[in-house]
């Protein structure tokens, strides 16, 4: 009798392992995809809301935009080294 009943347990077990399976699989295959696409997105940039799309469309063509501005504590070093002057020779 312990052994039917330990068969019955594994089939009862498999068969709704398998119509579970069935029922969330495509939710599971949908967040899966949704990840994928969104870490695409980060990585190449190619993806945009829909916020950043109406914000191109309202910028004219031609037209420069300056988002940030460089900083002006930056100072050069006219001190960088002499010039010399050199011919080639053949």
């Amino acid at each position: 009798m312990g052994l039917l009943r330990t068969i019955l347990i594994i089939l009862l077990v498999y068969f709704g392992f398998k119509i579970l399976a069935r029922l969330f699989a495509p939710l599971l295959v949908r967040f899966v995809a949704k990840k994928a696409e969104q870490k695409f997105g980060e990585q190449f940039g190619g993806f945009q809301n829909p916020n950043q799309q109406r914000q191109q469309q309202k910028e004219k063509e031609g037209e420069t935009v300056i988002d940030k501005m460089p900083n002006k504590n930056k100072s050069s070093n006219d001190k960088v080294g002499e010039y010399i002057d050199y011919e080639e020779i053949e």
